[in-house]
């Protein structure tokens, strides 16, 4: 079966596991062609403008595939929360969304299976990890910690807490770091700091 021209012209954009619409079009693939290729199960649809590459390698661990895709498709997206929670093994929850935090004043993005939080503050705490060839904006341990007082339940926050503190988790506890941070964003853990640490 003789291959048409888009074929050739979307190869390029198959190497990465997800790639904009308007990529695309600056390569001379128009919008009906792109639901084609979604149709015969090539790429798929994740959000507007958004495609997947549905064979594409991305060296990144299964666990976290979809989040790091996700979060890399938030321009200024931060994985926080639950699904830093699960990143850092702080958590027994399972991650059935992927949690992002955006800029206060930023309109949500639209994408599956995942919850935007609005956020006054990204900078404090903000830090990258490397999974796969991607860089991923993360919130890090002590901000996750608080930011789990200050939007998920006692009890998730809690367990949290203790597998922070716990000498097994393979990276030690910076309570200066904690406090500081509680401070900064007006929660007042230091009851339960006290409670887990005597």
């Amino acid at each position: 079966m003789k291959r048409s021209k888009y074929q050739y012209l979307i190869e390029p954009l198959l190497k990465e596991p997800i790639f904009k619409a308007s990529e695309a079009r600056s390569r001379g693939i128009p919008p009906r062609m792109l639901a084609h290729f979604c149709q015969k199960g090539l790429i798929e649809r994740v959000g507007r403008g958004l495609y997947r590459v549905v064979q594409a390698p991305s060296g990144i661990n299964i666990d976290f595939e979809e989040l790091v895709l996700t979060a890399s498709s938030i321009p200024k997206g931060v994985v926080c929360l639950v699904s830093a929670l699960c990143y850092y093994n702080l958590t027994d929850q399972i991650m059935r969304e992927y949690w992002i935090a955006i800029p206060n004043e930023d309109k949500s993005p639209q994408r599956p299976h995942t919850r935007i939080v609005r956020m006054r503050n990204m900078s404090l705490g903000l830090t990258t990890v490397k999974m796969g060839k991607y860089e991923v904006k993360i919130f890090d341990r002590e901000r996750t910690i608080v930011d789990a007082f200050r939007y998920l339940s006692d009890e998730i926050a809690i367990k949290a807490l203790q597998a922070y503190l716990k000498p097994s988790s393979g990276q030690k506890a910076d309570l200066p770091k904690l406090s500081k941070y509680a401070k900064a964003l007006r929660i007042n853990i230091n009851k339960y700091i006290l409670a887990l640490t005597t």
